[in-house]
């Protein structure tokens, strides 16, 4: 890492990755970082947008039925893209395995607790 190795990286993680760049080995690393962008947390409307989105891909959608789910999905992965999506994905595999149509509150309840307990 000097003036004549040229190196380019991109570093794509979670929150606590610009932590650990600040601190041990990789603090050196840290201090030659030109660019940083932290991605902002969806909000509310950006999780049921994006949940509704990957629905309608899925099948037919009926969002009034879904609008507590999306609520509880937004505030459990605090707008996470990624916590949102696991949230979600573990709800539809909720819903499957207990045969049942529709994600119902107690699938999206299920799938939080998955969810928590492997994060």
């Amino acid at each position: 890492m000097d003036s004549t190795t040229p190196f380019a990286v991109l570093l794509i993680g979670r929150p606590t990755l610009r932590k650990k760049m600040k601190i041990g080995a990789l603090a050196a690393l840290d201090q030659r970082i030109a660019v940083s962008y932290q991605m902002p947390t969806m909000t509310r409307e950006e999780t049921a947008s994006y949940i509704k989105h990957h629905l309608t891909i899925a099948g037919p959608v009926r969002p009034a039925v879904l609008r507590r789910r999306f609520e509880l999905i937004h505030l459990t992965g605090r707008g996470l893209p990624r916590s949102v999506n696991n949230i979600a994905w573990q709800s539809l595999i909720a819903a499957f395995t207990e045969e049942k149509s529709i994600v119902d509150e107690s699938s999206a309840r299920a799938a939080i607790t998955e969810t928590l307990a492997t994060e």
